[in-house]
């Protein structure tokens, strides 16, 4: 009796170490956590009519062409050849305005200056230390940057500089582009480029943000009539303010949080 239960114990032993492999899970103790019951997103599925039309997988795929919002392609490849191109075609879309210079001040201090220096001059803290040699001044005559090579250079990088395309948006890489340019103009003695911009145009591009602000934090005394420079405001802009408000107090009365500012501006 002994013998046989000495002969199960050692079989049994056998079995568990011959099954045991470091390569597979071994026992699933809880099969639906390593095998999902539901479709898996973008899988395919021999035989799935229900998504047949979409190449048997769960998810729906982009239509052709379509890009994610907040972003637009960039057509200047990353070579010399796109380089120059970008160099000569490639224009700001931004005005040059005292607050685009401002918001580009801020983000060259934040991504720039380390090793381009505050003026501009190549003499970043990184190139005093000698941390990073060789950055050139932005009035280099061999270089001769424009709006479009300052553009190419934040998107892609070139030599030990890296691309800042996943750190800033579209528009800042604009904004810095235009601070660069002025360093530029500041360090060859020229006169900096600084578009005049019509008050019209200007009330016109802000009374949309302006107003919506006012209408979440001063909506008992707002004047939607005119905005606070006195220009007249389109009626049209003024039926969606007027819904935005509506909306903001019933939230707040439910104990919801309105739409942030900015939100509200591109609506």
């Amino acid at each position: 009796m002994r013998i046989t239960i000495k002969t199960f114990i050692a079989l049994a032993a056998v079995a568990l170490v011959s099954c045991n492999s470091k390569r597979s899970r071994n026992y699933q103790y809880f099969p639906n956590m390593y095998e999902s019951v539901g479709y898996e997103a973008y899988s395919s599925h021999e035989g799935n009519k229900i998504f047949e039309g979409n190449g048997t997988s769960e998810a729906l795929k982009p239509v052709e062409g379509s890009v994610h919002r907040g972003w637009l392609p960039y057509d200047y490849k990353n070579s010399n050849e796109g380089y120059q191109s970008a160099k000569s075609e490639l224009k700001n879309p931004l005005a040059y305005t005292e607050d685009n210079k401002a918001n580009g001040k801020k983000l060259y201090s934040i991504y720039c200056a380390i090793c381009h220096g505050d003026k501009g001059n190549g003499k970043g803290h990184l190139v005093k230390t000698e941390k990073i040699l060789g950055v050139p001044s932005y009035d280099d005559i061999g270089r001769a940057i424009t709006e479009g090579s300052i553009y190419h250079v934040m998107y892609y990088g070139i030599n030990s500089m890296g691309s800042y395309a996943s750190q800033t948006s579209i528009k800042e890489r604009w904004q810095i582009a235009q601070y660069v340019e002025s360093l530029k103009a500041g360090l060859e003695g020229k006169p900096e480029r600084m578009d005049k911009v019509v008050a019209k145009n200007k009330s016109e591009s802000t009374t949309n943000v302006d107003l919506a602000d006012n209408a979440i934090h001063h909506e008992d005394g707002i004047d939607l009539n005119k905005s606070e420079n006195g220009h007249e405001v389109d009626a049209k802009l003024k039926k969606g303010v007027e819904e935005k408000v509506s909306y903001s107090k019933k939230g707040l009365l439910q104990g919801k949080s309105h739409h942030s500012h900015k939100e509200l501006g591109k609506k």
